[in-house]
């Protein structure tokens, strides 16, 4: 897991530094919220992992995106009404706060699914 963190490290270190800050935010309210996730680099970005697919997250020009596998975003539309959002992402403007309380929701809910699965 060390050398995970490292690569996630690398990937947050180089972003724009405006929106550092906002990533390991991010990184931390996933991280707090499943401490037994496996973190690393997947697709380019980095990749939580918790008893099957977790979430991901990239940064863009104008926003970050979290990306949860379905049906999380859609059984979560009305709390997601202010994002944009496709079937598996929610876009979070870079020029405004994140909405921690709203990732960790998410995360939680994806776990639920996870561990419902797993079962």
């Amino acid at each position: 897991m060390k050398e995970a963190s490292i690569d996630v490290d690398a990937y947050i270190a180089a972003a724009p530094e405006e929106v550092q800050g906002m990533l390991n935010e991010l990184r931390d309210a996933i991280r707090k919220t499943a401490p037994d996730a496996d973190e690393r680099i997947s697709y380019g970005m980095p990749y939580y992992g918790y008893k099957g697919r977790l979430a991901y997250f990239t940064v863009h020009k104008k926003h970050i995106g979290l990306y949860v596998p379905p049906p999380i975003i859609a059984e979560h539309k009305n709390d997601l009404k202010d994002y944009e959002t496709t079937q598996a992402a929610v876009r979070f403007p870079i020029d405004k706060p994140l909405a921690l309380e709203l990732v960790k929701k998410l995360i939680k809910a994806r776990m639920k699914k996870n561990e419902m699965k797993s079962r």
